[in-house]
């Protein structure tokens, strides 16, 4: 194992002292020691993260990118146009995740197999990070080499390389966004309970990956849930999508489904410019963010909604229905009162950190929600 303070050291005595990405939970400890530092820059998408380090190291930094693998993806159009033709250089980290051999989530599978290859196809050296000090710090001088020499260098890193760095207390802005104080919020739990219960029968229930699934899952599977692993900040997107497909103005004979996206503040942060689009087209979608503040599942590091009001934003992009529900009987009214409306409604729902203890996993398979999924709706 790495020991996550040395080598962070290590980083800084060689010049690497700016940090910018999203949370991965193999890439946390490492994360999290760039945040206690006061260096870390938290990206909405990596795509931003590379284009956050490519002007820091115009103005003179060494920068360093941290991303989970399948957010190599989000970053490959800039690496590939920015960072590679104006040979602006970067130390990345890229957790392994799905692993071949590893016991890991089924939205990994494809991107643990094509990760190095991945980075190859973008002429990125690579090499994997060993799992002890000296070697890693060896690694590290290469590393250093390659990008005097203004390439990237990216290290792909497997679960459990980086010793435990906790999270210290972190003293954010004070910026509530209109919300009620912690000790005032309702949990995720307590919101999905509720919506459930007032929600119309013919409802369809699109949950965001990470928590909000797993918490959905455990109050009731069904053929009526789609749990959305993967995809971070693609699951109102889906719901535009199926509103269109659904559209009983294209069929006399269709059902009208009632469609409902349950979003969490990092994944829609991630691709707000969503929201435009399903106001555009008029998504006929209650529209739900879960909004703790914070990646809660690869380890409770923050986010930058706290600084976003969200009603408003959805408002001036287009929603002309959006709310804020800060209690479980709200968030029910507001599900009542789209179900009379229709179209597209957003309800910002600030709730509290936690889930579960042992919360579980939908033990159904992706593809085998997909037919089942269709096979509800009668597709």
């Amino acid at each position: 194992m790495v020991t996550t303070e040395r080598f962070g050291e290590a980083l800084k005595r060689r010049g690497f002292d700016f940090y910018s990405g999203v949370p991965c939970s193999f890439l946390r400890d490492l994360i999290n020691y760039a945040i206690n530092e006061r260096r870390f820059v938290m990206a909405a998408n990596e795509g931003d993260a590379a284009a956050v380090c490519a002007g820091a190291y115009l103005g003179g930094r060494r920068p360093v990118l941290l991303t989970q693998n399948s957010g190599l993806v989000n970053a490959a159009s800039p690496l590939t146009s920015l960072q590679a033709i104006f040979h602006i250089p970067l130390l990345g980290f890229v957790s392994l995740r799905g692993a071949p051999g590893l016991a890991d989530e089924p939205q990994h599978e494809l991107m643990g197999r094509i990760t190095a290859p991945l980075l190859e196809t973008m002429e990125i050296a690579h090499e994997t990070l060993a799992d002890n000090d000296e070697e890693a710090e060896a690694q590290l001088d290469r590393a250093e080499e390659v990008f005097a020499r203004g390439r990237c260098f990216f290290f792909i890193v497997r679960r459990g390389t980086f010793s435990p760095a906790a999270l210290r207390e972190q003293s954010l802005p004070d910026r509530r966004n209109g919300s009620p104080e912690p000790d005032r919020l309702f949990s995720r739990g307590d919101m999905l309970r509720a919506l459930k219960a007032a929600a119309p029968v013919d409802s369809v229930f699109l949950a965001t990956t990470g928590f909000t699934g797993r918490e959905l899952y455990e109050l009731g599977d069904g053929p009526e849930n789609f749990y959305m692993v993967g995809s971070l900040g693609c699951v109102s997107s889906l719901g535009l999508g199926l509103s269109m497909a659904l559209d009983p103005a294209a069929s006399a004979a269709r059902p009208r489904w009632r469609i409902i996206a349950l979003d969490g503040d990092g994944s829609l942060l991630m691709r707000t410019g969503s929201l435009a689009v399903n106001a555009w087209y008029g998504a006929d979608m209650l529209h739900i963010l879960f909004d703790n503040r914070a990646h809660e599942s690869t380890g409770g590091q923050f986010t930058v909604s706290s600084g976003v009001d969200w009603p408003g934003a959805a408002r001036a992009l287009g929603y002309s229905l959006a709310v804020r529900a800060e209690t479980p009987g709200a968030l029910a009214e507001e599900a009542q009162a789209w179900d009379q409306s229709g179209g597209p409604r957003f309800v910002h729902v600030p709730i509290a950190m936690g889930a579960p203890e042992n919360l579980g996993r939908p033990k159904v398979r992706p593809g085998e929600i997909t037919a089942r999924f269709r096979k509800h709706l009668g597709v």
